[in-house]
């Protein structure tokens, strides 16, 4: 009978086994109970507990399952609510109030005025020290005090003359930064300078992404801020201007048009000298960022001047990177041959090579009203939800990893990398901008983990590794760009502690004695001799406004966009090809299309009761937290 007893006992213990398991982590059928028990571990180790084999879901875990090519579900945020379980495992990571409560709930306004204060004193720093020890050169070399230009003993070294064009770079990329900040009179100081000073009419060769997006923006921005009191900064105006900013802006257009010139397929050359136009030693291989992000500069300049060329071409050249995607997969790849229009390079992310080419089909539709770019973004983001984005289907609710957006295959989405780079970063504000709220929520989460664990955004992290492939971080806008958004989306105070992070960590890890450097490697915080020009026009900006609640761009009525390099661009009738003589139906059509863009407001997608709750989840935020190696 003693073998009885044990068989018995045997049996009693495993019940009690199995009803522990059940009330502890939620793995068997749910009975009510909600106890406040909280844990610190990976939160896809359950699911690989409850699955039994990880490997049967590629959506929810993709840093368990990395090269599974199976088909999966198109995600779009339209589905967020379906099918959400009725009782999670991460109902019991829930408590009254966590430490990620008490650190992110709220932000004082003297806090917000300091760091407001802070952020300003940043810029004039850097800005100070450029224009004392270089201007009129392109850059500051904010460790020796000395100025930079182009490496003319060195015509292949593009990381720097790719950007620098002897034509005092930063102090053009600069100019709205400083009506941002409220000082006219230096912005009027700063058009003077650049009136007086600059020319184009120079032997350089210079790429026609960064000429477009650093100088050709800033001058039209600054163009249309001095000379219409309508927009958000009131009467700027200087006196004696005559459209000089507008004619500069115009005659570099006509320079870097040679690039759209002998292409068979009219995506443009990445480089032109100023002066001689397309070298003869020129690649037929370009990014489809840099030949697809022409489009808002360019055609500002279009609709102000009364010349239709220039747009012409950048819209050309959009479309025929457009009539390139895959027919399988709707994705487009990062690097093609200009006259063959064969992909050279066949990753599709969202990161170097292809950021702003989605950003600005989105913002070319909402300046210019054109269906056509409304209907090609909605498409793209189509095709990047459903095969570049991996990870559970809400952020905010039901079990698996976190969303996340990896580099694929354009041809099958097949993963062709573990690494994503820090200029994706921008992705969640291009999501805010379309209402994708929650999404943005979680993507924003997952690099700002990255930063606390770094101090700073490695230029390429490897998730599958946890630690950086690429290890500088050149003072880069993009997390602080998403975070300024989603703080004016939801008004929620974790994103203001998220700015405040940031700042800290550049002021602390950064400055040197006449300005802010490149770090070289973001674990030893050793530097560069660098500060590029998107320092003080983007990132500094950025975060100024975060912090700056009564800035005028915050004021009801104020309707503008910010272009690639952070440049304000008002929205106005007058880009929409419409004149007061027009037929009186297109200019009802128009007036229609200017209300539903003024009204738009995508924080409208957030409920009133989540404003001031975390914007996500505690128990998510931990599992974030473990999987870049916080925890």
């Amino acid at each position: 009978m003693q073998w009885r007893s044990i068989v018995v006992g045997l049996l009693v213990l495993r019940v009690a086994l199995s009803c522990v398991l059940w009330l502890a982590f939620g793995l068997g059928p749910s009975w009510g109970f909600n106890f406040p028990i909280k844990f610190s571990f990976n939160l896809h180790k359950i699911e690989l507990l409850k699955n039994g084999d990880m490997a049967t879901s590629r959506t929810n875990a993709w840093s368990q399952n990395v090269y599974d090519n199976r088909d999966h579900q198109e995600k779009t945020c339209s589905k967020i609510s379906e099918n959400i379980p009725k009782k999670s495992y991460l109902s019991f990571f829930k408590t009254s109030r966590d430490e990620y409560d008490r650190k992110y709930s709220s932000f004082s306004d003297a806090l917000k005025i300091k760091m407001r204060g802070m952020a300003k004193d940043m810029f004039y720093f850097g800005y100070d020290n450029y224009m004392k020890y270089a201007f009129p050169e392109d850059e500051l070399n904010p460790i020796d005090c000395e100025g930079r230009g182009p490496d003319v003993l060195n015509p292949s070294n593009i990381n720097i003359n790719d950007v620098l064009g002897n034509y005092s770079l930063t102090l053009i990329d600069t100019l709205d930064t400083l009506l941002v900040l409220g000082n006219v009179s230096e912005f009027h100081r700063a058009v003077r300078l650049v009136i007086d000073t600059v020319s184009f009419d120079k032997d350089s060769t210079v790429q026609v992404f960064e000429a477009n997006i650093r100088i050709l923006g800033s001058l039209i921005s600054a163009h249309i801020l001095l000379t219409d009191p309508r927009h958000p900064f009131g009467d700027v105006g200087l006196e004696g201007y005559d459209d000089e900013l507008l004619r500069l802006a115009h005659d570099l257009a006509v320079r870097l048009l040679p690039a759209f010139e002998n292409t068979s397929t009219g995506i443009p050359y990445p480089r032109v000298n100023l002066k001689s136009g397309v070298p003869p030693d020129s690649i037929n291989e370009t990014c489809t960022a840099g030949a697809g992000s022409l489009l808002v500069e360019f055609g500002i300049l279009s609709r102000l001047i009364g010349d239709s060329t220039f747009e012409w071409v950048a819209r050309r050249a959009v479309r025929a990177l457009w009539s390139l995607r895959s027919n399988e997969t709707g994705l487009l790849g990062n690097v093609v041959n200009i006259q063959t229009g064969q992909w050279v390079g066949k990753q599709s992310g969202l990161g170097a090579g292809m950021d702003s080419f989605y950003e600005y089909l989105l913002k070319s539709y909402i300046l210019f009203g054109e269906k056509e770019d409304y209907r090609m973004f909605i498409a793209a983001y189509k095709s990047i939800q459903s095969h570049l984005r991996r990870g559970r289907e809400a952020c905010n609710e039901g079990e698996g990893d976190p969303p996340l957006y990896v580099n694929v295959n354009m041809f099958n989405g097949q993963i062709m990398n573990t690494w994503i780079d820090s200029l994706q970063a921008f992705f969640p504000g291009l999501q805010v901008l379309i209402g994708d709220v929650e999404n943005a929520i979680c993507l924003h989460a997952f690099y700002y983990a990255i930063w606390r664990r770094f101090g700073a955004l490695p230029e390429r992290y490897n998730w599958q590794l946890q630690a950086p492939d690429v290890h500088f971080y050149p003072l880069r806008p993009e997390l602080v760009e998403s975070t300024y958004l989603l703080y004016q989306a939801t008004k929620n105070p974790f994103y203001l502690h998220v700015g405040m992070h940031i700042l800290q960590s550049i002021e602390k890890d950064t400055k040197v004695k006449c300005g802010y450097a490149t770090l070289h490697h973001v674990v030893d915080k050793s530097k560069e001799d660098r500060m590029e020009s998107f320092f003080l026009s983007e990132t500094c900006k950025y975060l100024y406004l975060l912090f700056d609640e009564d800035n005028p761009l915050h004021k009801s009525g104020s309707r503008y966009i910010f272009t690639t390099e952070g440049h304000i661009v008002p929205i106005d009738l007058r880009l929409t090809w419409v004149c007061e003589t027009g037929p009186r139906w297109l200019r009802a059509y128009v007036h229609h299309l200017m209300v539903l863009r003024k009204c738009y407001n995508p924080c409208e997608r957030i409920p009133e009761e989540r404003r001031f709750a975390l914007p996500l989840k505690s128990a998510y935020m931990r599992q974030i937290d473990h999987m870049v190696g916080l925890s």
